[in-house]
C-alpha cells in the first residue's frame, strides 16, 4: 500500500518542484478535496497545497451532519434540497461506515411557528425530492408515540412529532479519507504548505508561490489551472490575485458544545425550534450529545476561534427551555467548536437568510475560486469545476477526459456492501478488544473512523508494551494516523483524525504527556519545540471548555 506518510513529505515536496501540473488546487478542506479526487480520478495531473493541516478550517466544525438542508424548504431553495438531499444517499454508499443513517426527530410544539400539517407536507416533499423510499420515508408522531420515541420532550407542550431520515459523519475524516483516496490516484496533496502569491504569464496565473511551514523554505509550483478553495480565505486569495470584486463573502460562526450524554441523554437526534425562530441540532455520539449551532456575522480572526460565554449561554438556555428537566449549565460543557460558514453575500439578507449555494468566480488572470456550498453538495461542487478545467484541458491538449467518476469510487476504510456489513465488522472488533482488555465502546469509535482500516491498527497493538490497554490502543492509533494520513502534529491526530479533543476529551487529558512524548521521539523534536506543542494543546483543550 502506498500510505500517505508524513516521511513521503521530500518526495512530495520534489514532485510539487519539478513536475507541471494540470490543476493545483489552494485549499485542504471538503471543497479541495472532492476536487482532487474528481480531477485525479479522470487523469488530471493535480496538486494539492493546505497552509495547516487538512480539514483544519471549516471542514473540522461544522455539524458534522451529511443532510439534506430541511431548513431551505422555507426558503425555496428546492434546487437545492434535491441535489443534496440526493447525494446523502450517494456519499453513504461511498462510505457507509463513516456517513451513517441517522433518523431525525422533529418536534411539533404548543405555540411553535410549526404545526402537523405543514410538517407532513414539509417532510414529504422533503422525502420526495431527495428520492428518499422505504423505511427511511417520514413518519409522522402523535403525541404519545412522539413522548415514547423521546422521553426527554415536554409532554405538556408536545403535540407531535415527524421522524425523517437524514445521515451523521465526521466532516474531517470523511475530508482526509476523500485526501487520501485522491493520493492513491496520483494527486500530489501536501499539507503545511501556504500558497504565499502567483506566478504569472502573459498576464494569465500559471502557478504559486510556496512557503513549507517545516522548512521555511519557498519554491515555485507551476501549473495550467489553479482553483482557490481555500473557504473562508477565498477572498484573501482572489485580493492577492487583484480580483476581489463584484461577490464576495460573507463569513458566519456557528458554534457547537458537547456535554456528557448522561447530562443529556437524548435516544434521538433532534431539530427543534427555540423562541427566537432558530432551528438547532441535539446530536448523541459516543459517549457524549453535542448541541449546535448559532449563525452569527464575523470578522475576527480566522486562524484561532473560541466560543464566547454569550453563545454558549444563548445553547445553554436554548436546551433547558426546550427541555426543562434537564437544567444544564456551562460547568456540564466537557468540550465545544467555533467554525466559520463561507457564505456569498447577498444584500439585506440576515445570516440565517443567505443562501447555501456555491458558486464559481473566474478572474481576468483565470484564478478560479470556489465558495458557498455545503458539505453535503461536495462532490457536485468538484464535478462542477473539474468538469470545465476537463474542458478546457481537452482543447489544449487535444486529450479526451472522461466524465465524473466518484460516483463509483469507494473511499479509503470501504471493503462494505451496506450498514449491515458495518455492523457486522463492529461486533468483531469488541471481539478483538476484548480479548485486549479494550473497552468494547471503543469498537464503534473506531469503525465509524477507520472503516476496514481497522485490522491496521489493532494488528499494531502488541507492538506496544504499555500496561494500560487503553493507551496502547491509543499509540496504536497514532502510529497508523502518521504513517498513512500524514499527521504531523498532535492537534492533527486529536481534532482532525481521530475527534477525540471533542468526543472523548478526557483521554487528551489523562495522555497529553505521553502523546507529545511519542511525537517528541518520532519526529526528532528540540526541547523548545515539545514546549511550544504543549503550549498550543494545551491552549487548544483550555479553548473547547473556557468562554470568554
Amino acid at each position: 500500500m502506498n500510505d500517505f506518510s508524513y516521511s513521503k513529505r521530500p518526495e512530495l515536496i520534489k514532485e510539487l518542484q519539478e513536475d507541471h501540473f494540470d490543476l493545483i488546487i489552494i485549499g485542504g478542506g471538503i471543497t479541495g478535496a472532492g476536487i482532487a479526487l474528481d480531477a485525479a480520478s479522470r487523469g488530471i495531473k493535480t496538486a494539492l497545497v493546505e497552509k495547516h493541516d487538512f480539514a483544519s478550517g471549516t471542514s473540522s466544525k461544522s455539524t458534522k451532519l451529511i443532510h439534506g438542508g430541511l431548513r431551505y424548504l422555507k426558503q425555496f431553495h428546492i434546487k437545492m434540497v434535491a441535489d443534496v438531499g440526493k447525494e446523502r444517499r450517494i456519499v453513504h454508499k461511498l462510505a457507509p461506515h463513516l456517513v451513517l443513517p441517522e433518523k431525525m426527530l422533529l418536534p411539533v410544539l404548543k405555540n411553535g411557528s410549526m404545526g402537523m400539517f405543514s410538517i407532513s407536507i414539509g417532510l414529504k416533499l422533503y422525502d420526495f425530492l431527495a428520492g428518499v423510499k422505504g423505511d427511511d420515508r417520514r413518519r409522522m408522531l402523535g403525541k404519545r408515540s412522539t413522548l415514547k420515541e423521546e422521553p426527554l420532550l415536554p409532554p405538556e407542550r408536545t403535540k407531535g412529532s415527524g421522524l425523517y431520515a437524514e445521515y451523521r459523519t465526521d466532516d474531517a475524516r470523511l475530508t482526509i479519507e476523500i485526501i487520501k483516496t485522491a493520493y492513491q490516484y496520483g494527486a500530489a496533496c501536501i499539507n503545511y504548505m501556504e500558497a504565499k502569491d502567483f506566478l504569472y504569464e502573459n498576464g494569465r496565473v500559471s502557478g504559486i508561490k510556496c512557503y513549507d511551514v517545516f522548512s521555511n523554505n519557498s519554491f515555485n509550483v507551476k501549473g495550467k489551472h489553479i482553483i482557490n478553495a481555500a473557504g473562508p480565505w477565498v477572498d484573501e486569495m482572489r485580493a492577492l490575485n487583484k480580483s476581489k470584486k463584484g461577490k464576495q463573502l460573507f463569513i458566519t460562526k456557528g458554534v457547537h458544545l458537547v456535554v456528557p450524554k448522561e447530562k443529556l441523554p437524548v435516544h434521538h437526534s433532534i431539530y427543534f425550534e427555540v423562541q427566537d425562530g432558530r432551528m438547532l441540532f441535539l446530536i448523541p455520539r459516543d459517549q457524549v450529545t453535542y448541541i449546535g449551532t448559532t449563525d452569527t456575522p464575523y470578522d475576527g480572526n480566522k486562524d484561532v476561534l473560541e466560543v464566547g460565554k454569550e453563545d454558549a449561554t444563548y445553547l445553554i438556555e436554548a436546551v433547558n427551555e426546550m427541555f426543562p428537566n434537564i437544567k444544564l449549565n456551562l460547568e456540564d460543557i466537557e468540550s465545544s467548536w467555533s467554525g466559520l460558514r463561507p457564505l456569498i453575500y447577498e444584500e439585506g439578507k440576515s445570516a440565517s437568510e443567505i443562501s447555501r449555494k456555491d458558486e464559481i468566480f473566474i478572474s481576468s488572470t483565470g484564478l478560479i475560486s470556489m465558495a458557498g456550498g455545503k458539505l453535503t453538495g461536495y462532490r457536485k461542487m468538484a464535478e462542477k469545476v473539474v468538469d470545465k478545467i476537463a474542458k478546457k484541458l481537452s482543447k489544449s491538449a487535444g486529450k479526451q477526459y472522461p466524465k465524473c467518476l466518484t460516483l463509483r469510487i469507494p473511499l479509503n476504510g470501504n471493503d462494505f456492501k451496506g450498514s449491515r456489513e458495518v455492523a457486522v465488522y463492529i461486533e468483531k472488533i469488541s471481539k478483538v478488544l476484548a480479548a485486549h482488555m479494550i473497552p468494547e465502546k471503543y469498537a464503534p469509535y473506531l469503525v465509524h473512523n477507520y472503516g476496514k482500516q481497522t485490522d491496521r491498527i489493532l494488528k499494531a497493538l502488541d507492538s506496544f508494551s504499555d500496561n494500560d490497554p487503553e493507551f496502547r490502543l491509543l499509540n496504536s492509533e497514532l502510529s497508523f494516523c502518521i504513517n498513512a494520513e500524514m499527521v504531523c502534529e498532535p492537534l492533527d491526530f486529536l481534532e482532525r483524525r481521530t475527534g477525540r479533543l471533542y468526543f472523548w476529551i478526557g483521554t487528551v487529558e489523562k495522555y497529553k504527556k505521553e502523546i507529545l512524548t511519542t511525537f517528541k521521539e518520532k519526529f526528532a523534536w528540540s526541547d523548545d519545540q515539545f514546549e511550544n506543542q504543549e503550549r498550543i494543546l494545551t491552549e487548544a483543550i483550555d479553548r473547547s471548555r473556557q468562554f470568554n
